[in-house]
């Protein structure tokens, strides 16, 4: 095979829970993740000549050691001494630096390409391991779908299938930095912690009104006080129907629960009139975090 072609799902968080900070600086948390359709699609080509040449349609975004496409393709070179060099055409759907893993599933997409690409039969945990050193969210995209994420987000336990729905995805012209996001919260400040078991069982029984009135993120108390823009979308979006709306991840996307797509598409026209929103769509649970387009 010389070359493959896959779209990376992105995700959100439909329960994001923080439990203590761990002597190593990072974060012990409990989430539920939830991959969704809205994805990146990759193309990954073998080439001759060594080395790694990425080309994408945004402008802003690193093309070299920055990226963790770069670092994912680069990772899997040096572990198994692979020959010859990787070109890569990257289509990038997710928000940049949202909350929504967009950096993490493009990784994961990475992984699985040069597995499949260089035919090395790694199992899923063994990428999931390797994902580890790249970041915590990325063995969660790798293994995709529905899932209960605990330790720093690399303890995953696979649910069943989310119950079917409409998210709206909206993602204010702001910047969040995730590690100055979990810097700045207090873990003894938290007064309330989500529901995460009564989520997994609401999960259990299909039951979405069960799933939409557990959904909380305690990162939201940091993130919003600081852009008060997010509060203004999620309040705009229960106006026009949602069932819940919530902050993704450390922010900004925020996203909105609807049962129907056709409040879903109303709701998307309103949120784009309302000019909150730079980045604005619909888009559905997705039951996997990468699917395999075309192979040659």
């Amino acid at each position: 095979m010389n070359e493959i072609k896959i779209k990376a799902m992105g995700k959100i968080n439909l329960g994001l829970d923080v439990l203590r900070r761990r002597p190593d600086g990072y974060h012990e948390v409990r989430m539920i993740m939830q991959n969704v359709e809205l994805g990146d699609t990759l193309r990954f080509v073998k080439t001759e000549e060594e080395g790694i040449s990425i080309r994408t349609n945004k402008k802003d975004l690193p093309v070299d050691e920055q990226n963790l496409v770069y670092k994912a393709i680069r990772l899997m070179q040096e572990e198994y001494q692979l020959p010859g060099g990787i070109r890569v055409s990257l289509e990038k759907q997710i928000p940049v630096a949202a909350g929504m893993a967009g950096g993490s599933t493009d990784a994961a997409a990475s992984l699985v390409a040069m597995n499949r690409l260089f035919n090395l039969k790694l199992t899923e945990e063994r990428l999931r391991e390797l994902g580890l050193k790249l970041g915590a969210d990325v063995p969660f995209c790798i293994m995709g779908g529905t899932a209960l994420a605990e330790g720093i987000g690399e303890m995953l336990t696979s649910l069943p299938k989310a119950p079917a729905c409409y998210v709206l995805i909206a993602r204010p012209d702001i910047s969040v930095s995730t590690k100055e996001v979990y810097e700045s919260l207090q873990e003894e400040g938290i007064v309330s912690h989500p529901d995460i078991d009564g989520m997994i069982q609401a999960i259990w029984k299909k039951n979405l009104s069960g799933v939409v009135e557990r959904m909380e993120n305690v990162l939201e108390a940091v993130t919003v006080k600081k852009h008060p823009v997010i509060e203004k979308i999620k309040d705009k979006m229960r106006q026009e129907g949602a069932l819940e709306a919530m902050m993704s991840g450390s922010g900004p996307t925020v996203f909105g629960i609807f049962a129907d797509a056709v409040s879903a598409g109303e709701a998307y026209k309103q949120i784009v009139a309302s000019g909150l929103s730079a980045q604005t769509y619909v888009t559905r649970f997705a039951d996997c975090g990468q699917v395999v387009l075309a192979e040659e």
